[in-house]
């Protein structure tokens, strides 16, 4: 037997390290005048969805360092509060102990589950919302389309709860699999 911390297993690290790439690139691809930029999440600026994405990988990350979360500040260069952010997450997914359980939007969770199925649905979906507010590449990988869109079908009701998703958007006869999820989400392709 196997005593000790387990690493994630590294289906999840691969899926979710691809889906922060692809955040980053947008962030790293923005103008440094994009970020007051209206967002397709109601209220949100461009900055405004890196904030919650780096905030939300940021504390899990560090929490699988056994460390505490630092949010970003309303100052801070918002490029460089990304790039720690990320690195936390990364340094705390390929080290970290996948069972343990960390503060979700649901309650305590196994790393593991909250990061294979809310972390990296979340990155996903605002991948799309910062690209759409600062000009970037909107396109998503069809892959990680379908394995996101195949575990939140289980859950809408609890995705509509207030602060999670807004309502669906009927998606026009013959969308593609990105629009069909992206209208799921409550997001106006």
């Amino acid at each position: 037997a196997v005593y000790g911390p387990r690493p994630m297993s590294n289906e999840v690290i691969d899926r979710v390290t691809a889906l922060v790439q692809g955040f980053d690139a947008r962030v790293q691809a923005a103008a440094p005048d994009a970020w007051g930029n209206a967002a397709p999440c109601e209220g949100w600026t461009a900055r405004d969805v890196v904030v919650h994405v780096a905030n939300n990988i940021g504390r899990l990350g560090a929490g699988l360092q056994g460390q505490e979360g630092k949010e970003v500040a309303a100052d801070d260069d918002i490029v460089a509060a990304w790039n720690s952010a990320r690195d936390t997450f990364m340094t705390g997914i390929q080290t970290g102990d996948l069972s343990t359980n960390l503060p979700g939007p649901f309650g305590p969770m196994p790393a593991e589950q909250l990061i294979g199925r809310l972390i990296a649905t979340d990155v996903l979906v605002h991948t799309w919302d910062l690209a759409r507010a600062v000009g970037g590449d909107e396109s998503l990988p069809e892959d990680a389309i379908a394995g996101a869109y195949s575990g939140l079908k289980p859950m809408d009701a609890m995705i509509r709860q207030p602060g999670v998703f807004g309502p669906k958007i009927e998606a026009p006869a013959g969308a593609s699999l990105q629009t069909e999820f992206l209208s799921v989400l409550g997001r106006q392709v």
